[in-house]
Formats: C-alpha cells, structure tokens, sequence
C-alpha cells in the first residue's frame, strides 16, 4: 500500500512512518497538493494545536485537496490531531473550522482533579460494529492529549476511552478512519492496529 503522509511542517514525523512501514506501507511525505495525485492512501499525524495545524496546511496548500479528499470518502486515516481535525471545529482555537466530516467540537477535558493532559497507557473499549480491526487483547494504547470530541455518530463511533467519562478515541466509516490515540507508541498492539485497519480502508 503506498501512504501519502502529510507533512505540513509541525512536529517530528520519523515515529509514524517508521510504524506504518512496520504495518507494511510504502510511506512518502507530502508537502504539498501535488504529492496527493498519485496516493492510495492518505495519512494525517498531528501534535501540537488545532488552529496552528489548520494554519500550517493552509500554508502548504494542502486544506482544500485534504477536504475534497476525505469528502469524497477517498482511504484516510487521522492520528491524534489529525483525528480531531475531522470535526466541524475545535475550542481550542475560536473560530477555526475543521474539516467538518464529523458534527460538533473538540473540547478541553474537564473534571474535578483530572490530570491534564491525558499522558500515558489507557484502556480502550472498541464497539461491536469496530471489534474486528481490534486484536482480542489489543486494549491498551498510548494517549497524549488535552483535548477530545465531545461525540461522534454512532454509525462512526470505532472505539471509547474513559477519563473524566467516556470519549470517543476512534473513529471508523467507509474508507475514512482516525484515532485519538498514538499506534506508533503503542509497540506491537498499535502496529497490529494499523495494519488493520489500513486494510480495511484501503479494500472499502
């Protein structure tokens, strides 16, 4: 499978792809919309901001393809940032528009005496609908995160993790997929992970 991973110039990229090469992928960087035109497959890594991150693919040109891309249900996978940017928009940055695949906002964890951010091992709990892209012991992955969907449509929903109650951390429809949660972290579970589900959007 060969993997167009955005490079939009925000944050160290080495760990993901080294991941997604373990999973099997042939990964290039793309650093600008023509790097997309002969892609199967699309992947959006993120650290840092959401509004820095809207900021630095508009830079790079890559907003409007990116948007058209994953619309047109095309094989796209989000992790972490790249995941959040799926929804309509994020609190952490007013007025900033995502995406807009999935309705509703990222919002800051909230709670009393949560630890924010989230940093460390969690347990996940896949739903029915998304159980076989999980391995029957794969339930714990790496987060490192201040902010999370507030929802996302059960006809999505992949997987939850609890802190502060129940978010959605995955997210799966069709050929467009996204996870909260770092695979390439996640040693040998998030290597299995991703080369299921990269199976899956890429043969939807």
């Amino acid at each position: 499978m060969k993997i167009a991973m955005i490079d939009y110039g925000r944050g160290n990229l080495r760990s993901v792809e080294r991941a997604l090469e373990k999973a099997g992928a042939t990964v290039a960087r793309v650093e600008g919309p023509e790097g997309l035109m002969h892609a199967e497959t699309v992947v959006l890594p993120g650290v840092g901001a959401f509004g820095d991150a809207v900021d630095g693919l508009k830079q790079r040109k890559l907003w409007e393809p990116l948007q058209d891309w994953v619309k047109a249900d095309r094989p796209f996978l989000g992790i972490c940032l790249g995941f959040q940017l799926l929804w309509e928009e994020g609190e952490e940055a007013k007025g900033v528009k995502g995406l807009g695949v999935l309705p509703g906002r990222v919002a800051k964890f909230s709670g009393k005496g949560l630890k924010i951010p989230l940093i460390g091992w969690s347990e996940v709990r896949p739903k029915d609908r998304a159980a076989e892209i999980f391995g029957v012991d794969d339930r714990y992955f790496y987060h490192v995160h201040s902010y999370r969907p507030e929802s996302a449509p059960s006809e999505w929903l992949a997987c939850e993790t609890e802190y502060g109650g129940w978010f959605p951390s995955g997210v799966w429809k069709g050929r467009v997929a996204g996870f909260q949660f770092h695979p390439e972290k996640s040693q040998d579970t998030g290597i299995s992970l991703l080369q299921r589900i990269l199976g899956k959007i890429g043969a939807s």
